[in-house]
């Protein structure tokens, strides 16, 4: 499994919109894509696509702009994947009769598919959160 463009601009959309979570109010979409350094009109889409899936919300008018659905410890990885890319994105089927070694191979890939959805299933953005903030905190201890 490869992250994607796509999924790692999601990913930081949504963090920027975690970390302004408590305060409640909604950011736009100028800001988000200053902060987190993504193309405006790429940025409008994944919004598009991501509050289609249900993870973020839109706000209209002056002060509108996009917030969470729900709590970011409530939101995992394995959701904004699955929100962007379908929960089908999986290994194709070939009509043609398999091999032994082509049935081990793709146990193995499923295996391995399993696997990676266990870990994106087990991290939300609140982690991401977190394990930002323990990073940018480390390096102002770094540099005094």
């Amino acid at each position: 499994m490869e992250l994607s463009s796509k999924n790692e601009y999601a990913i930081l959309a949504l963090v920027e919109l975690a970390a302004h979570y408590t305060g409640g109010e909604p950011l736009q979409i100028r800001q988000i894509a200053a902060q987190q350094n993504i193309p405006d009109r790429y940025l409008e889409q994944l919004l598009a696509a991501l509050r289609r899936g249900g993870l973020v919300r839109s706000q209209r008018g002056a002060k509108g702009g996009y917030v969470l659905s729900r709590e970011p410890w409530k939101i995992n990885l394995l959701e904004v994947m699955n929100c962007l890319e379908g929960a089908d994105a999986q290994m194709a089927e070939d009509d043609e009769p398999k091999t032994v070694e082509n049935t081990v191979i793709c146990e193995i890939w499923q295996e391995a598919h399993t696997a990676s959805e266990t870990v994106l299933q087990r991290h939300t953005l609140q982690d991401i959160c977190e394990k930002r903030d323990a990073r940018r905190q480390l390096d102002i201890m770094y540099y005094i």
